[in-house]
């Protein structure tokens, strides 16, 4: 059984994003899954499971398995691309919780087709902003999965302490901070905290850009813009907003490949 680690929205080794990604001979259980991921301890471990059309796709962080995950996708589809499985030309289908998933190469790129999150209005919930070190946002507003913090400067952003502990408290996959974008060649920048689900600062996150697509969009007037999420790692993300679905676009290097002893193989565990 293969593994990867993959660095994803990324263009060179040791930044991005680094998720793992498993090929699967067929079904296994989700306590399986779950041992594998807590012991490759990323963000998220990707499981890929061939099927009749495509492939199914399951995420797990190293305490739980999520909805949804786009840097783990596009590092799946990569992993898919350069073994010879997907072949250069073909669109890569993933059936996932979240609904079938599409993946493709396109001007040097991989590009996902993800549903839109977008967040609504709401206030921030009681102690949140406190919790990220700040004393007040320009917006705030509740998605699917997420929270979300809009500030004005892209410092702000990127001088955030914030207490992990406190946040790990609201019931939530996870806080997306966002602004505009100071930097050349971006339009909004962005961090990712999920500590709720194992993870302190997720650093190139796909799927808050889901949520995030939407809300730039409409405020920046175009529907294709670039993210930069600034973490320490740092990544940058494409968008493009197609009615109820976000196209989001970037690139993956792997960094080793190997494959799980015959001690670490799944024992005829059943599929849940």
């Amino acid at each position: 059984m293969r593994l990867f680690q993959v660095d994803a929205f990324a263009d060179g080794v040791f930044a991005g994003n680094p998720a793992a990604v498993c090929l699967l001979g067929g079904p296994a259980g989700a306590r399986w899954m779950q041992s594998v991921a807590s012991e490759m301890n990323l963000s998220e471990t990707a499981f890929v499971e061939p099927r009749a059309a495509g492939y199914g796709l399951r995420w797990f962080t190293p305490v739980a398995e999520v909805g949804l995950c786009g840097h783990a996708t596009l590092a799946s589809a990569h992993v898919l691309y350069e073994t010879g499985l997907a072949e250069p030309a073909e669109r890569v289908r993933f059936d996932s919780v979240s609904g079938p998933l599409t993946a493709w190469r396109e001007d040097g790129l991989l590009v996902l087709d993800f549903p839109a999150r977008p967040a609504g209005p709401a206030p921030a919930p009681p102690g949140l902003l406190a919790a990220l070190g700040v004393d007040s946002a320009e917006w705030t507003g509740q998605a699917k999965d997420d929270l979300m913090v809009v500030l004005v400067r892209e410092e702000e952003v990127t001088g955030l302490r914030p207490d992990t502990v406190a946040l790990a408290g609201y019931q939530t996959r996870g806080v997306i901070v966002t602004a505009p974008a100071a930097r050349p060649g971006a339009d909004f920048v962005s961090r990712f905290f999920a500590p709720g689900v194992g993870i302190a600062e997720d650093p190139v996150t796909g799927s808050a850009h889901c949520t995030l697509a939407p809300y730039w969009a409409q405020r920046l007037g175009r529907p294709e813009l670039t993210g930069y999420q600034v973490s320490a790692r740092g990544g940058t993300v494409g968008v493009r907003v197609e009615g109820d679905r976000v196209l989001l676009s970037g690139r993956a290097v792997t960094v080793f490949s190997g494959q799980l002893s015959d001690a670490a193989l799944p024992r005829l565990a059943p599929a849940s």
